[in-house]
């Protein structure tokens, strides 16, 4: 599942940044992506809704978020991990 979970948010992530999902890797600094805060807030909006999840994430304060979004592997680490906790 942890394969599905990395590819499902990477498309996400993708398709918000106008990418393509072969260009994001795990190591790529989220700001990179060129989303603004209101394309990363969608991107949390679609992986909320595609994985059943609650992102704990403050478009706001993203800094004091207890969602880490630093790099695309820090939000699949995070999603991942949130998924999990869901049961």
């Amino acid at each position: 599942m942890t394969a599905d979970i990395a590819a499902e948010v990477t498309a996400i992530l993708a398709r918000e940044a106008l990418l393509d999902p072969r260009e994001l890797r795990a190591d790529l600094p989220a700001a990179d992506l060129g989303l603004d805060s209101l394309g990363l807030v969608e991107a949390i909006f679609a992986i909320e809704e595609r994985f059943g999840i609650t992102v704990p994430f403050n478009a706001n304060t993203p800094e004091a978020s207890a969602f880490g979004t630093a790099t695309v592997g820090e939000i699949i680490a995070e999603v991942e991990a949130l998924v999990r906790a869901r049961g």
